[in-house]
C-alpha cells in the first residue's frame, strides 16, 4: 500500500489541517484563580434578596387579609345594626333602614370588640348598604430592606346591605 502524502505535498498537507491556536501565556499560576468567587457571591446575594422579598410579601399579604377580614365584620355588623327609631316610626318595609350614627356606632362596638388595631376607618351609609373603609399601617418583614424602614399602609373597603323581606 502507498501513501498518498509525498515529501512534497506533506508540508502542504499540515498547513491545510493543522488547527493554528496562539500561544498561552502562563506565568506559572492560575490565570482564573478567584473569578469564580465574585460570581457566587453576587448569585448568594440574589437568591437572598428574592428570598426576603418573598417572605416581606407574604407578610404585606397576610396583613392585608387581617385588615380586610376585620372592615369585613364591621361592615356586616353596621348592616345588621337598624335605626330603631325609624323601624318604629315607619316600619320596617322591604329592607333596614340604617343611618350614619347607627352604621358608625356599630362599626365603633365591632372593632372594640376585636383584637385587632386600624389607624383609621370610616362608615358611610345610603340608608340600604353601608360601606367601611380601615386603614392600618403595619410594620413588616424586612420591611427596612425593601420599604426603607417606613410601614406598610394596608387599606381595605367592604360594602353590605342591610337585610331585606322578601
Amino acid at each position: 500500500m502507498t501513501s498518498l502524502s509525498t515529501l512534497s505535498t506533506d508540508s502542504v498537507h499540515r498547513r491545510w489541517t493543522t488547527v493554528y491556536a496562539p500561544p498561552v501565556l502562563w506565568d506559572g499560576e492560575d490565570a482564573e484563580r478567584g473569578s469564580t468567587l465574585p460570581f457566587v457571591l453576587v448569585c448568594w446575594l440574589v437568591a437572598a434578596l428574592m428570598a426576603f422579598g418573598a417572605i416581606a410579601a407574604s407578610d404585606a399579604f397576610l396583613e392585608q387579609q387581617q385588615v380586610q377580614s376585620v372592615c369585613d365584620g364591621a361592615a356586616l355588623a353596621a348592616a345588621n345594626e337598624a335605626d330603631e327609631a325609624a323601624v318604629y316610626a315607619r316600619g320596617v318595609g322591604t329592607e333596614l333602614p340604617l343611618t350614619p350614627a347607627t352604621a358608625q356606632a356599630a362599626v365603633a362596638d365591632q372593632l372594640a370588640d376585636g383584637d385587632t388595631r386600624l389607624d383609621a376607618w370610616s362608615a358611610e351609609t345610603d340608608g340600604a348598604e353601608v360601606t367601611v373603609r380601615c386603614t392600618r399601617y403595619a410594620d413588616i418583614a424586612f420591611g427596612w430592606l425593601f420599604l426603607g424602614g417606613q410601614p406598610l399602609e394596608r387599606t381595605a373597603t367592604a360594602s353590605a346591605r342591610a337585610p331585606t323581606l322578601g
